[in-house]
């Protein structure tokens, strides 16, 4: 058994006496600014009250409150009698103590919204809005109909005015026609309108997107200032992937964020995706985002990936973001540069990505329900010929001659109808002191090819509360999700039931297999039905999806808290604490009759079972501090975590030995040699410290540095077993230094920054380990232990500017970047001295640079709104150096590493000096002196060459762009988005091989044409003859290379919001159509260039029967109470 590495001893006693030092700083800081009286008593006056107030006026002791509070007093000067007298007294008493002493008796209510305390008249069953005389009445509503109190309404040159009550209900008889309204509440876009009579007004208030983006959370949930960022960061409204919904909600950023280059697995619903950000950076370490909720990293929990073209992968496909319910995300915030990420060390590497969740809110019990209802379809799939029959020499094959009638057949009939249905409902509620969240949400779901299954539950609850009034709040989460997923078929040889339906003979009547097992009297069990004879191991269609079942049951339970201290109003102490766990089976269970590569004549059996445990802990110093009249500002964070990974797998996988489809561990054959035990177990460690400052001069200069040291246990056994991560920002607001109004920019910042982060390498190779196979026998292929390794570093560069222009209506992101990543992980072949077959070395550079640009524009023409944007990016990879030339190892012998392969049949995708990664090669047909094809006079015949290699291209696009648009217009919404890959190639074995049974157009294309075109000027005659050169599908694949351009309308929606008075005020209602993949514009390739069936590194572009990917068309409703 492998042995567990843990970075103890000096970086654990450093990252213990850190979290020990977090709680004395803030005494120390607090002597040092000598400020505890000072802040103590601010906070104190926040909530506290003293007065002793003998026949005052009611606005004597508003302005005595006001004072000792900061709190100003919003009312209807019609509604509240300020000369009224009053006698009140109050020691050191909370301020609702005192507000309800004030008002008690009254038909006066109070809100405390932010800094104000809203006055209203208390409603008398809500009577609807009516006309005063010569005055103006109406309410005020948000977009989904609910009331909003504290909006005030002033009469525009004036200082007249009134406020919203409790159910959004304002009376403000002093105005009069002619006059002006203006109606604001913060986080909303000031509104102006008319007073042409006396009809109560109804009001409906936007949120302003510029004041919601105003803060963006960053690394670690810190919150900056958008106009102080050094760097790029992308902030995401959680509606964009609840509007078309994915089972995996990564899939709806895909076109919508610069930079993020998002492949969905082509295993179907609920299959992982291929994040990647800013290029390919690491050729042998992982190169996914990191994902982040609510500041804690999130394990990543990927499958194993397809690495061949023979099966799916044991176990199915996932990932841990794939099973989060969509609808408890408030936000996310792409971080897609280094600097952004340097907090997060080895584990932001590759980009993050920042969800931050709903949590309850102060007020009314509210209730959401959202359901959304599609049905799917193939999107892309090859081109089918029905013109040509079963060839009578060899019935499995379609080079018969031509019907007089077209068959019938199609294989996309073979599909179904796939549906996905979530419902999700959610609960939010509170006082000031204490609110809380709960969300429950299923998702019920079956894919295109029959009997595949995913279903998912999820269950949130989230409390927060205040221990201490305005100093201590407690957070409190605990989350619950089960899965079931059934046969998720990626792509490959073996259990697909696509290569029989693609290549069945166009003669044959296939609707006799449905029935697809017969009863043996003999063998006393029922049996496959399947007489016909394609390549080996191909089976049933229909027995493959009902009798070779894939299943994987997931259960995942998390629970977290935060502790957060408020010493003063400008330092915080926070402690935060994950438990994240999962424990999932999967089972194989082939049946009785099976082809005998899978399975003996009773079945074959698998059962493995995995319990991961992931805890995180942290704790944050920060402090937020303005000096010299408020002309610098100062933001500090000092904080330790430590990430603890274990997981342990075990299982086994065997022939059943007497009883046929007896799936169980006492009917499997223990002496087979088919029997082999499951084990997969590790615990990773890390350890670290960090800040993070950032020094602000009057809202114009900001500059931020970082520094983050972490000991990661892969680096157990090295003498470096720390690793260092610094960043620097610097960036100027422009348009605060001059005014450039008159040029009509209303925005415009410069940043620049630089930043290092790096890859821990894989487990284990630093130690001595010694390889076992089934039987205790040793294993000879070992590696030398690596301890002179040092981790993967990436140093990356980037500027940009951030504008907009005619008072916000136009903006623009632009950022370039450019990264280079050194050290390298690569084997190779030890010397025969050192006892080892392999060894590692550090060595290599791999540059990435591209751009990142985002255009937008957005306008309000009375009733009608458009918003618009436009995002573009591309990347250029380059492997600058593999290993240098007279490199030597630790024992002083030379190592030459040339390339590195990456083989799968005629697939080959090669790391090599000037190259880029994702370049592959291919094989293909004989040529001559020339260059040219070279065709056997006599025969007219051509031959395949298995040993040379020909340049293919590379599986990157060149460029992507996504247009995203958005219209209103009286509660109609419509959504549209078009996103376009140019550039980047892939193969498809799948046309290779219907082109050698007959099966496609282009073969009766060719019959048509009396041969195919090789070249321009040579032909081969029998179109038969040539496509056998295909053999297995990958042995002429130089002539199956396809451009993976593709553009799309991706996603498209088509909403209506309910009038709320259609309710009596009571319920918020949007009903929606929704579309997503509903027209490929162009697209060359016989599959869906945007799917994969890897989301790992390698293994992109290559094509082999893959499912195809979905067009989805569906409904959803959204009410809120």
């Amino acid at each position: 058994m492998k042995k567990t590495n843990l970075a103890t001893g000096r970086g654990g006693h450093v990252v213990t006496a850190c979290f020990r030092c977090l709680f004395v700083i803030p005494m120390l800081l607090l002597g040092c600014f000598g400020a505890t009286s000072a802040a103590a008593q601010t906070q104190q006056a926040l909530s506290r009250v003293s007065l002793d107030a003998r026949d005052a006026t009611v606005i004597t002791v508003f302005q005595a409150i006001q004072q000792q509070t900061g709190c100003s007093f919003v009312y209807n000067t019609s509604d509240i009698d300020t000369d009224r007298k009053v006698s009140l007294s109050a020691h050191d008493e909370p301020l609702q103590a005192v507000l309800d002493k004030l008002f008690a008796g009254s038909d006066i209510a109070y809100t405390l919204r932010d800094k104000h305390i809203v006055l209203s008249k208390k409603a008398k069953n809500s009577p609807p809005p009516h006309s005063a005389q010569g005055g103006v009445t109406g309410v005020i509503k948000d977009d989904k109909g609910m009331p909003l109190v504290g909006a005030t309404v002033l009469i525009k040159g004036t200082t007249t005015g009134a406020a919203a009550d409790v159910d959004g209900n304002f009376s403000l008889p002093q105005a009069k026609p002619g006059d002006t309204l203006e109606i604001s509440l913060i986080g909303y876009t000031r509104q102006e309108l008319p007073v042409s009579g006396s009809a109560p007004l109804s009001v409906v208030m936007h949120e302003d997107n510029e004041v919601l983006d105003a803060v963006v959370v960053t690394a670690l949930g810190i919150k900056r200032s958008e106009k102080a960022l050094t760097y790029n960061v992308q902030e995401v409204a959680g509606d964009i992937v609840n509007t078309v919904k994915d089972a995996n909600f990564m899939n709806s950023l895909s076109g919508k964020v610069a930079g993020l280059q998002i492949n969905a697995s082509a295993s179907g619903v609920g299959g992982s995706t291929r994040v990647v950000m800013r290029g390919v950076k690491s050729i042998s370490g992982n190169n996914n985002a990191l994902y982040v909720i609510d500041g804690i990293p999130m394990p990543d929990l990927r499958s194993s990936q397809t690495e061949g073209t023979y099966e799916t992968p044991d176990g199915g496909d996932f990932e841990g973001i794939s099973n989060l319910n969509p609808e408890d995300i408030e936000s996310m915030t792409v971080l897609s540069g280094a600097t952004a990420a340097a907090l997060y060390g080895s584990q932001g590497a590759n980009g993050v990505i920042v969800i931050t969740t709903k949590k309850g809110e102060e007020g009314r019990v509210r209730v959401n329900y959202a359901n959304n209802t599609t049905f799917s379809s193939p999107f892309v799939m090859p081109q089918f010929q029905n013109t040509y029959g079963t060839d009578a020499t060899a019935p499995s094959m379609s080079w018969g001659t031509k019907l007089s009638t077209p068959t019938s057949y199609d294989p996309s009939d073979f599909f179904q109808t796939g549906f996905e249905e979530t419902n999700a409902i959610s609960v939010s509620g509170g006082t000031r002191v204490n609110q809380t969240y709960f969300s429950a949400a299923s998702l019920n779901s079956r894919g295109v090819i029959p009997n595949n299954v995913y279903n998912r539950y999820n269950f949130t609850v989230r409390n927060t509360t205040q221990l201490i009034k305005d100093k201590l709040t407690l957070d409190l989460g605990a989350s619950y999700m089960r899965q079931y997923k059934r046969n998720p078929l990626v792509q490959g040889l073996y259990h697909n039931p696509l290569i029989p339906v693609y290549l069945f003979p166009r003669g044959d009547d296939i609707s006799k297999y449905e029935v697809y097992e017969r009863y043996d009297a003999t063998a006393g069990y029922m049996k496959q039905f399947w007489p016909l004879e394609f390549i080996t191991g191909v089976e049933n269609p229909w027995w493959i999806t009902n009798r070779e079942l894939f299943e994987n049951t997931a259960h995942r339970y998390t629970f977290n808290a935060t502790l957060k201290w408020d010493i003063a109003d400008w330092i915080t102490l926070t402690g935060r604490v994950r438990t994240d766990n999962t424990v999932m089976n999967y089972t194989r269970k082939i049946y009785a009759s099976s082809d005998k590569l899978f399975a003996s004549e009773y079945g074959n059996y698998q059962n493995n079972k995995i319990h991961h445990n992931n805890l995180y802990a942290d704790a944050l110093l920060s402090i937020n501090k303005n000096f010299f009249d408020d002309k610098f500002s100062l933001s500090v964070n000092v904080g330790a975590s430590i990430l603890d990974d274990k997981n342990d797998g075990e299982g086994f996988e065997g022939h059943l030995a007497t009883l046929a489809n007896k799936f169980s561990v006492y009917n499997v054959d223990m002496s087979h040699s088919q029997t082999k035990p499951y084990a997969d177990r590790y615990h990773d460690q890390t350890q670290a410290i960090y800040a993070t400052a950032q020094l602000g001069y009057n809202g114009m200069v900001y500059l931020d540095v970082t520094a983050r040291n972490e000991w990661a246990s892969q680096l157990a056994f090295t003498p470096h077993m720390n690793i260092f991560y610094p960043s620097v920002g610097l960036s100027a607001v422009i348009s605060s230094m001059a005014d450039l109004s008159k040029a009509g920019i209303s925005f415009l910042k410069v940043r620049g920054s630089y930043a290092e982060v790096g890859n821990a390498p894989q487990r284990f190779i630093t130690g001595v380990n010694t390889p076992l196979l089934t039987g205790g026998i040793v294993s000879s292929d070992s590696y030398a232990p690596a301890v002179n390794l040092t981790p993967e570093r990436t140093k990356s560069f980037e500027a940009g500017l951030n504008a907009k222009f005619l008072g916000n209506r136009i903006w623009m992101d632009f950022t370039y970047y450019n990264t280079n990543t050194y050290n390298q992980l690569f084997s190779y072949d030890a010397p025969p001295s050192t006892g080892y077959k392999r060894a590692y070395v550090n060595a290599g550079k791999v540059n990435n640079w591209g751009i990142e640009a985002v255009v937008g524009y957005k306008n309000k023409w009375r009733d009608f709104s458009w918003s618009t944007n436009v995002n573009f990016s591309m990347n250029r990879n380059k492997i600058k150096e593999l290993v240098p030339e007279g490199t030597r190892d630790v024992a002083g012998n030379l190592i030459t590493i040339d390339e590195v392969n990456m083989d799968y049949g005629g697939y080959r995708m090669k790391i090599r000096e000037g190259g880029s990664i994702g370049d592959f090669y291919v094989t293909g047909l004989k040529t001559d002196d020339q260059g040219r094809i070279y065709v056997d006079p006599n025969t007219n015949t051509v031959t395949t060459d298995p040993n040379t290699w020909l340049y293919g291209g590379n599986t990157e696009a060149r460029f992507r762009l996504g247009w995203n648009n958005r219209f209103s217009y009286k509660g109609v919404n419509l959504g549209v988005l078009f996103d376009a890959r140019i550039g980047g190639q892939g193969v498809s074995a799948t046309q290779a091989l219907m082109d050698r049974w007959g099966a496609s157009q282009d073969s009766a294309d060719a019959r048509e044409n009396g041969g195919v075109w090789i070249s321009e000027d040579q032909k081969i005659p029998d179109a038969r003859v040539f496509y056998a050169n295909n053999g297995n599908g990958l042995s002429m694949l130089s002539h199956y290379v396809y451009s993976m351009t593709n553009v799309r309308l991706r996603e498209l929606t088509l909403g209506y919001d309910l009038p709320s008075r259609w309710f009596n005020d009571k319920v918020g209602m949007t009903v929606s159509l929704v579309g997503r993949n509903l027209w490929m514009i162009y697209n060359k390739a016989p599959f869906d260039p945007e799917i994969t069936a890897s989301t790992g590194t390698y293994y992109q572009g290559l094509d082999y029967f893959m499912q195809p990917s979905a067009r989805t068309i569906g409904f959803s409703v959204r009410l809120q109470f």
